[in-house]
């Protein structure tokens, strides 16, 4: 008969299991400089960013509870307002591209999906534009 243990608080569990783990921030809402029109040129609009980061096969369980050791939600957050807001951009399709590449530069991330929309360019919609890159 083999004895099996059960992880304690002081003890945690050494396994080989592992999973793919996506990081996902989802209506991060707030307002960017962004557009070809003369009013869009001078007033910032709302934007809604939403990001997946694939980070690859992780342990089920990490090795120890220390953020330093992870991918911060909060810094991702961040790096995605600075990056809308650096500066005004003509195109959406020339923000995603960058946000995307800025994204995919993180450590340990393998690809990136990134969606942003245009909240009020038009009355009846919103637009919206996706891009994916690296490996999913």
């Amino acid at each position: 008969m083999t004895a099996t243990t059960t992880p304690t608080p002081d003890a945690p569990a050494t396994s080989s299991a592992s999973g793919n783990q996506i990081l996902t921030l989802s209506g991060l809402r707030f307002n960017a400089s962004l557009g070809i029109l003369e009013h869009e040129k001078n007033t910032p609009q709302p934007i809604q960013v939403d990001a997946e980061l694939n980070q690859g096969l992780q342990p089920l369980l990490p090795l120890d509870d220390d953020i330093n050791h992870v991918l911060d939600y909060r810094k991702v957050r961040q790096i995605i307002i600075d990056e809308c807001t650096a500066e005004h951009v003509n195109l959406l399709e020339t923000l995603i591209g960058r946000l995307t590449h800025r994204l995919m530069q993180l450590p340990g991330v393998m690809g990136a999906r990134v969606r942003i929309a245009k909240l009020e360019i038009f009355e009846d919609c919103e637009v919206a534009i996706r891009m994916q890159g690296g490996q999913w």
